[in-house]
């Protein structure tokens, strides 16, 4: 049976929080240590440009977001970690890939219609549809693809709102190989049920889009000021509360043991104080992240050990992915 490889990306748009932490960052550094299967996993920096116009930004994020998940135990001794734009052959791939999809499946993709019918909701019929949306945007499938094909990944995990290009790659794919031979690798979607979506301190899904969220590596005392503004009903003390549905409990049970989890709930059906249960939630994740924490402060305060993993990481993807273009250069004839 031919090893497994997996690949990941990661958008470096905003500060980590701890709904990228739970929902993204532990599942992938955990299965950074499976030495069964090769990994790549890879700063979206290009992708980024899409949300982003601010340089500085830019270059912030993608150092906080490199920070925290060798912080937080990525193997890098195993896995390949490195940026896009460290990896020139992937926008070459692009090109080619761009030339052979078809504009009709590009105006499919669920992204680039909800922003069309946003258009036409906001301005009526006679609205321009594509008002607001660059290239960048509408060929963002594409740019997936050539990340995705590079390295010849044979499963990417991703949501439900990413199947679609995980479908899209397939079918480009397929027609460069109909057209030029089989040169690229057909991946297959890995959906990922069971991750988890937490609320943030509005009650709302946690997003930098809401402002709602928790930074993952705050210090000690911000961590339990931003958990103290989660919002909760004006239920006293004394009165038994329901765990469905309560964000302080969901937060809880995503960093706890099912121990753990099981003497919360008790202690809300014995009516803990919001603000007893929102101490024992700060405490539960200060200890989770502390040692992560201080890493993190470390890496941020020493950049270029950064960039050294992450330019020994495009060097091992370079040695795969000069090669490799190089013969999908010679499949369409237009090699050196």
């Amino acid at each position: 049976m031919a090893k497994q490889t997996w690949l990941t990306g990661i958008t470096t748009s905003g500060t980590p929080h701890i709904g990228n932490y739970v929902g993204a960052i532990r599942p992938a550094v955990q299965a950074s240590q499976d030495l069964t299967r090769d990994g790549f996993y890879f700063l979206a920096d290009y992708h980024a440009l899409i949300k982003s116009q601010d340089p500085a930004r830019l270059v912030q994020s993608r150092q906080e977001i490199a920070a925290a998940w060798l912080a937080l135990g990525l193997n890098v001794d195993h896995v390949t970690f490195y940026r896009q734009s460290d990896v020139p052959e992937i926008m070459e791939l692009t090109w080619m890939l761009n030339c052979l999809a078809a504009k009709g499946l590009m105006n499919r993709a669920h992204a680039y219609k909800a922003l069309v019918q946003a258009n036409i909701d906001q301005s009526g019929a006679d609205a321009d549809p594509d008002k607001g949306i660059s290239m960048g945007l509408f060929g963002y499938p594409i740019l997936m693809a050539a990340d995705i094909l590079m390295f010849k990944a044979t499963h990417v995990p991703v949501g439900r709102d990413q199947i679609q290009h995980l479908e899209m790659t397939r079918d480009v794919a397929q027609r460069f190989n109909h057209i030029y031979g089989e040169h690229l690798v057909l991946p297959e979607v890995v959906v990922e049920e069971d991750t988890a979506v937490l609320s943030g301190l509005d009650g709302r899904k946690m997003s930098k889009s809401y402002d709602n969220t928790i930074p993952l590596f705050d210090t000690a005392r911000k961590l339990r000021k931003s958990i103290m503004k989660i919002v909760t009903n004006s239920q006293e003390p004394g009165e038994p509360k329901d765990t469905a549905g309560n964000t302080v409990f969901e937060i809880y049970q995503a960093f706890a043991s099912a121990e753990q989890t099981a003497a919360l709930a008790t202690a809300y059906a014995d009516g803990i104080g919001w603000g007893d249960a929102k101490q024992q939630l700060f405490e539960l994740i200060d200890s989770v992240l502390a040692e992560p924490r201080e890493r993190y402060e470390h890496l941020m305060a020493h950049p270029d050990e950064i960039d050294a993993v992450l330019e020994a990481g495009a060097k091992r993807a370079r040695a795969l992915s000069a090669p490799y273009l190089d013969e999908l250069r010679h499949a369409v004839g237009i090699a050196r």
